[in-house]
């Protein structure tokens, strides 16, 4: 399964001991790897899902839910790294990005 997440948290592994490869991504990779059929989003504010929205070019639904990954699971991560957003923010202030990595559980 590959999941579209927001963050990332030990408390979303199954099982330990566990092995990760986790690698930085550009967008481009991020928008190629998202287009694959049976992407479930796990992003959980509007706000969130509308930037990433924006910046891959797809839908991303608001998914306020608890993920378990297993082993053989993907998941694509958008950090966003800035100052605080501002309560109902769509856009990234200027000196905000969101930083894209690639997780895979081995």
């Amino acid at each position: 399964m590959t999941y579209l997440l927001n963050a990332f948290s030990l408390n979303m592994l199954a099982h330990f001991p566990v092995s990760l490869h986790i690698d930085a991504i550009p967008l481009e990779t991020a928008r190629e790897l998202l287009t694959r059929p049976v992407i479930e989003s796990a992003v959980g504010h509007a706000e969130t899902a509308a930037i990433f929205s924006q910046l891959l070019g797809i839908p991303v639904p608001v998914q306020r839910r608890t993920v378990t990954l297993q082993s053989g699971d993907l998941a694509i991560i958008g950090q966003y790294r800035g100052p605080r957003l501002p309560e109902g923010a769509t856009t990234l202030p200027a000196d905000a990005t969101i930083a894209w990595y690639r997780v895979t559980i081995l």
